[in-house]
């Protein structure tokens, strides 16, 4: 699985840095370009690229430089970026891929809150991307995303006691980042 040219080393701190470190990637692919596309392995069934990293930190600068340097377009990618049209293309060649999931088992539904477009969010959602709610709802609150907030919170029926994988729940999430609108309707949905 590691490719020439690569380390195991290599290629993790490769993948690390490519959920929010563009500055690391651009180095670091520079000096290697094995790395574009190389896995790293986390666990028995448990992969990840540097451009599926991107895609599930909700980092688009990283994802738009690994995809200008040949990464492969995955549904999860377009849609975190709100590439409608990529997002369109890809289920129109394969209706099933609304089901994808990235790295660690990341549905699209969370890669695509990270876009802030609550339209498209939608669409995947009534399309059959429903699951990953209680994730997608968590990565909208940090990101402040108020009205995919609200979509999900009237669409669907997110744990709002769900933690992130910092141990942070939606009202955590939304009283660090000052998030006070967001904050409101996550009471006013625990209350109802």
């Amino acid at each position: 699985m590691t490719p020439p040219g690569a380390t195991p080393e290599q290629i993790r701190e490769f993948v690390i840095a490519a959920h929010w470190d563009l500055p690391k990637v651009t180095a670091m692919l520079a000096a290697n370009p094995d790395l574009l596309t190389a896995p790293q392995q986390w666990g028995d069934n448990d992969f990840e690229t540097a451009i599926q990293a991107a895609s599930h930190a909700g980092s688009p600068r990283v994802a738009e430089f690994l995809l200008e340097q040949g990464a492969p377009m995955a549904i999860y990618t377009a849609a975190m970026l709100g590439r409608r049209q990529d997002v369109d293309e890809i289920l129109a060649a394969d209706p099933d891929l609304i089901h994808a999931v990235g790295a660690h088992g990341i549905p699209l539904l969370p890669h695509a809150v990270f876009s802030g477009d609550a339209e498209l969010v939608a669409v995947l959602y009534e399309r059959g991307a429903t699951a990953g709610g209680s994730m997608a709802l968590s990565n909208a609150v940090a990101r402040g995303h108020t009205e995919i907030v609200r979509w999900i919170l009237e669409a669907g029926t997110p744990k709002l006691d769900w933690k992130n994988y910092e141990g942070k729940t939606v009202f955590d999430l939304a009283t660090e980042h000052g998030h006070e609108e967001i904050l409101q309707l996550l009471r006013g949905h625990s209350a109802a």
